[in-house]
């Protein structure tokens, strides 16, 4: 039981991680919005400040708005420093952000006439950036700041010098500023706010395939439990049988009959065999990867395994196809040659007459492909390849071997995928690297 709840700790803070990984990739991704955006708007208000001065007659302070620009330049340049590498961006980093950019934006309408510029309507931009990146008690920190720095540059800052002429229409001076900042604002919501949002659903796609896949890792905790639990009842009867075939075996009426003595050696065979599978799945339950391993190659490894799995299957053609030229020292694992073993199931079940396993080194990854001539899978099971009880065959509980090798892959950094053939029957393809299963890897840990 310690073993088992060690294992769902260690599930939970594997995942816990993995979490943190995929936040802390979508503070980056956000971080690089705002800063394509605040190149934007140092370029934007560069070429409205001369705009305004040069072609519009504006007067405006052109070195301490210029100043302004070239620290908020400046600003930028720290920024994409900062995001440089995989370290984590959080909230507070994006709050500081967007305060930033407001604080400029404020002492620039300071210098260009307060309230009555017509760009003063940019901070509602801030306000909807930081509702869609940061959490709510951090939005109403900069809908108070944008709120604070209104309310000051209507108090302290003196009026634009643009007559308003609001009778002129569209050909106002102050229309024509009031479209613009709409336009731009507008604009740069559907473009910017357009690509957060693709984010956070990545994000949230990200998160919730990890939720799925935590509860899946439990799903196979509870079911090692049950399997230890099962193996532990039947060890009591097993040892029970094996006592009386073997007072069976002394006494004269077996001993002196060929047939019952053939049927006695027969049901003996099986009877170990029982107590070999029990014994696997105890060992599997409460031992790490490993531990009690013996030393061997890849190709005596899987060589062995197919010979064993040969011997007690009836399957009519089996093909081993060993392609494996470079041999690699590793650790016989039987929670690995059970995975194997629960693929070539799979298939024996579908298709008893003939089946393949093919063996190959791709790069760095151990390639298993297992092949039959069955039915394949059906569109919906290929939908859900990997998913507790989810089965072509039927019946009910089916499914477990393939969802239980998908998260023995999953763990060991490989991949599990299925495809049906064009000529009938199907494929199943494991693929695990090598560094996960080698001989060294394992005494390093």
């Amino acid at each position: 039981m310690k073993a088992s709840l060690a294992s769902e700790d260690g599930a939970a803070g594997a995942a816990s991680t993995v979490a943190g990984n995929i936040l802390h990739a979508s503070g980056r991704q956000n971080m690089r919005q705002l800063i394509a955006l605040r190149w934007l708007a140092v370029l934007g208000q560069g070429a409205a400040i001369m705009v305004c001065s040069v072609s519009c007659g504006v007067p405006l302070p052109l070195p301490a708005m210029l100043s302004v620009l070239g620290c908020l330049a400046v600003f930028n340049i720290a920024s994409v420093l900062r995001c440089r590498g995989e370290a984590a961006v959080s909230n507070g980093e994006l709050l500081w952000a967007l305060l930033a950019d407001v604080a400029c934006l404020t002492v620039q309408l300071h210098l260009s006439g307060g309230i009555s510029n017509p760009f003063a309507f940019l901070y509602l931009l801030q306000v909807m950036l930081s509702v869609l990146l940061l959490d709510q008690r951090s939005s109403w920190l900069v809908v108070g700041a944008s709120t604070a720095c209104l309310a000051a540059l209507a108090v302290f800052s003196r009026p634009l010098e643009l007559p308003a002429d609001l009778g002129s229409g569209i050909f106002s001076l102050y229309i024509q500023g009031v479209l613009l900042c709409f336009v731009l604002i507008a604009g740069l919501l559907v473009m910017f706010t357009g690509r957060i949002i693709c984010n956070l659903r990545r994000t949230a796609g990200k998160l919730a395939d990890l939720r799925q896949q935590a509860v899946e890792e439990e799903h196979v905790v509870r079911l090692g439990l049950l399997a230890s639990g099962a193996a532990h009842e039947l060890g009591t009867p097993l040892a029970t049988m094996a006592v009386i075939l073997g007072d069976w075996r002394r006494m004269p009426e077996f001993s002196s009959n060929r047939a019952l003595r053939a049927e006695l050696g027969e049901m003996e065979a099986q009877l170990r065999r029982c107590k070999t599978t029990v014994s696997s799945i105890l060992l599997c339950a409460g031992q790490t990867r490993g531990e009690l391993s013996r030393p061997t190659t890849i190709n005596a490894f899987l060589s062995g395994l197919a010979a064993e799995w040969r011997i007690a299957r009836t399957v009519a053609d089996f093909e081993f196809d060993n392609r494996i030229g470079r041999d690699v020292r590793i650790v016989s694992d039987s929670i690995i040659k059970q995975t194997i073993c629960n693929l070539l199931d799979n298939a024996f079940e579908a298709s008893p007459q003939w089946l393949r396993m093919e063996a190959s080194i791709d790069g760095e990854m151990l390639a298993v492909r297992v092949t039959d001539a069955g039915p394949g899978f059906t569109a919906a099971m290929l939908a859900q390849f990997g998913k507790p009880y989810h089965s072509s065959k039927g019946r009910e509980g089916g499914g477990l071997g393939l969802f239980l090798a998908m998260n023995v892959a999953r763990r060991l950094g490989g991949t599990l995928a299925a495809a049906n053939l064009g000529r009938g029957g199907a494929k199943v393809c494991l693929r695990l690297p090598l560094a996960a299963i080698t001989l060294e890897e394992l005494h390093d840990n």
